[in-house]
């Protein structure tokens, strides 16, 4: 367990860093919203298109020898990014790269995830998610900081490739030194049943965990502004590189401290309604962001969005592990990650659509209230997810 999540910290301080270097090189070559937005559509189409086959293959095969070599496939693409940034290699070249770094991704996240619940008792999975959260959010806060002074340091985004590269294969040997012992077999009925439906079909009978993802996908799709940031760093609060990293850095600081604060909590009760009241104020930490001109006020509007999405993702990350028979983790997992791909990357997508059709601030600020009418649809559309108290009566 300390392997997986050393392994796991190191992995997303260099892919924290990765995408701080595409985001500014991309806007330093085009200024232009779209093409930051583009960055979402690469990396999401891969999800939509092979999820569910990855799902599929982490409930038939080793996973912890499948997150090895996804992890390999994404320090090869890390070090294409490098090789096509030294030499100003087309833009396309950038996409194509970002698309099979997403290909590799979408191997990976399911097997990971469903790693975990091997490795962990049932009853400790809230505290794993919590202190795995703590240990992702270490990497997610120091990488972007970290990316923006190398880029700031070094004049260019190679460095930071060639780190990320590293960074990922570090992860690989941690993988590598988990002894098999300590990770259980994979059930029987999970060679069983190799249908990719049955996956799809849990999860949208599910009057729980359809609608807490869902949440998040709608959520994360307005009102994630993070596509937008080098806009805010370089155009709006005018920072430059160094400011990009600490815009970057603070959703994940939030994020990190809501996680330590969560590993000394019991587990939580009315957990339905605390679900629905972090993405509250997500919502409204968004708006206060997207209107803020002050470097202080956004990188505190940004902890706090940060700090709140952190709490929602345990507890959503919590309900899939509890619920999910083993058969089907892998296959559930990657439904997730689907949503996730979706609110995270098609989010990025939209926001930089609509930056272009209307300017960053009214995009940000649409997000916001879009969000909060989200949380009021979710609410009464599904009211069994209201009154869920403690994550371990959830069932299905």
């Amino acid at each position: 367990m300390r392997a997986f999540a050393g392994g796991r910290i190191i992995s997303v301080l260099g892919a924290q860093m990765l995408d701080v270097a595409v985001g500014w090189q991309l806007y330093a070559r085009t200024h232009s919203a779209f093409a930051l937005g583009m960055v979402g559509l690469a990396q999401v189409i891969p999800v939509v298109l092979l999820a569910l086959p990855a799902g599929a293959a982490a409930d038939r095969f080793d996973r912890r020898r499948m997150g090895m070599l996804a992890q390999s496939g994404m320090a090869l693409c890390a070090l294409g990014l490098a090789l096509a940034s030294w030499t100003t290699a087309p833009i396309w070249t950038l996409y194509a790269l970002l698309f099979f770094t997403g290909v590799c991704g979408t191997f990976s996240r399911p097997a990971m995830s469903s790693l975990l619940a091997q490795m962990v008792p049932r009853a400790e999975f809230a505290h794993a998610n919590a202190w795995l959260s703590s240990g992702f959010q270490i990497g997610a806060t120091a990488g972007p900081a970290l990316g923006g002074f190398v880029i700031a340091a070094t004049g260019g985004a190679s460095a930071v490739y060639f780190i990320d590269a590293a960074a990922a294969m570090l992860f690989v040997a941690a993988l590598a030194s988990i002894p098999p012992s300590a990770v259980r077999p994979l059930e029987k009925s999970s060679r069983d049943e190799p249908r990719l439906s049955a996956g799809l079909r849990f999860v949208f009978r599910s009057k729980i965990l359809l609608p807490a993802i869902t949440l998040d996908l709608f959520a994360v799709l307005l009102g994630g502004a993070t596509a937008l940031l080098p806009i805010y760093a370089k155009d709006i609060l005018r920072t430059g590189a160094r400011g990009l990293g600490l815009l970057r850095a603070a959703p994940s600081f939030g994020a990190l401290l809501a996680a330590l604060v969560q590993t000394r909590l019991p587990p939580w009760r009315n957990v339905g309604r605390v679900l629905l009241s972090c993405v509250t104020i997500f919502g409204i930490a968004t708006i206060v962001f997207g209107l803020s001109r002050s470097l202080p006020l956004s990188l505190v509007a940004l902890a706090v969005l940060g700090g709140f999405d952190n709490v929602s993702a345990v507890i959503r990350s919590t309900l899939e592990q509890v619920v999910s028979p083993d058969a089907l983790r892998g296959r559930i997992a990657a439904i997730h990650w689907v949503f996730i791909g979706l609110s995270n990357e098609m989010g990025d997508f939209e926001s930089g659509l609509a930056a272009g059709l209307f300017g960053a601030i009214p995009a940000v600020v649409g997000g916001g209230i879009g969000t909060l009418l989200v949380v009021a649809v979710v609410r009464f559309a599904w009211p069994e997810l209201w009154r869920l108290d403690r994550i371990e009566d959830a069932r299905g």
